[in-house]
């Protein structure tokens, strides 16, 4: 990797790992075209990742029983550090891989805690428009559980934390049953103030604040992050240029890739579900969301040609 960083530890003394491996961390709000983003690169000869969806499991190991995936730095205690990073070497050294990409959208609402972890980290944010984002994350609240999926992800549940996992999970399943709402108790990143707002608030204007608090979070934090290790880029020009953004994104992570490699890795990058949100959604349900969403989604707009490695704000 041409552009690694500088091997070494940091001022606590942990010692980092983009000597032997680079971690790439991807930020965005649920359905904002993270595990695209994740799919695509790891396409690529020496990126790789866990074989499911997300690890949130590992990253809320010691955590587990706080109600909110906001963590605070502080939370990130040596043990948790160890741990964390413990599962980043065992995938890169079993797979003999250049850069870890990881995407979990818990993350978004946590980046100071990851940072602490992974020092070394450079970060990928991805933002996509808030009313597409409502109208994809309507569909997962209300979609059945998917017991395959649970599955895949379930082998990296740590052993003391399956007991609080799967009383989660069936408490989770017996809502979706009985309780007569035809959505989940729970999907996505859980934010402070999100109870509340199941409470009092329709599931569309639940996904709208829950991409907000994302966006909000995470823009927040990476802007205190090194703009080194921060690469900033938007859904919508990333689908319509993705082999161009994939070279920019190769180029920042130091990554020695062929250029015939890339054009494989984005051929089925498609750009169809831009603006469904609003084709989909009434103008009712636009009008309950629209105040939720307006004041993050101007910030959240990016141009990756004048700002590709500086955080939206």
């Amino acid at each position: 990797m041409g552009n690694r960083l500088q091997p070494g530890t940091t001022d606590t003394g942990t010692e980092l790992m983009a000597d032997a491996y680079q971690p790439v961390i991807i930020i965005g709000a649920a359905r904002s075209g993270t595990n695209m983003l994740r799919d695509v690169l790891t396409s690529l000869p020496g990126v790789g990742t866990w074989p499911c969806d997300e690890i949130n499991y590992i990253w809320r190991h010691r955590n587990a029983r706080n109600p909110l995936d906001e963590f605070q730095p502080d939370q990130a205690t040596d043990p948790v550090r160890r741990f964390i990073r413990r599962e980043f070497d065992r995938i890169a050294h079993r797979r003999g891989l250049d850069a870890v990409v990881e995407k979990t959208c818990a993350n978004s609402l946590r980046v100071g805690f990851v940072d602490r972890v992974l020092p070394d980290a450079r970060y990928l944010f991805l933002g996509r428009d808030g009313v597409d984002v409502v109208a994809s994350a309507m569909k997962c609240w209300t979609n059945p559980i998917e017991i395959g999926y649970i599955l895949r992800k379930a082998r990296f549940v740590p052993w003391s934390d399956v007991p609080y996992y799967g009383a989660r999970y069936l408490a989770n399943r017996v809502y979706h049953l009985v309780s007569g709402k035809k959505r989940l108790a729970s999907w996505g990143p859980r934010f402070e103030g999100m109870q509340q707002v199941l409470a009092e608030r329709s599931l569309a204007e639940i996904c709208a604040a829950q991409w907000a608090r994302s966006v909000e979070l995470a823009t927040r934090a990476l802007a205190e992050i090194d703009t080194g290790r921060v690469f900033s880029l938007q859904y919508e020009q990333f689908v319509e240029s993705p082999g161009e953004h994939v070279r920019r994104i190769v180029d920042f992570l130091g990554i020695e890739v062929a250029s015939s490699a890339i054009d494989p890795a984005v051929a089925g990058v498609s750009r169809q579900s831009v603006g469904k949100g609003r084709r989909q959604l009434d103008e009712r349900t636009l009008a309950s969301i629209m105040p939720i969403l307006q004041p993050v989604l101007q910030r959240s707009m990016i141009e990756p040609e004048d700002r590709s490695r500086k955080v939206a704000a």
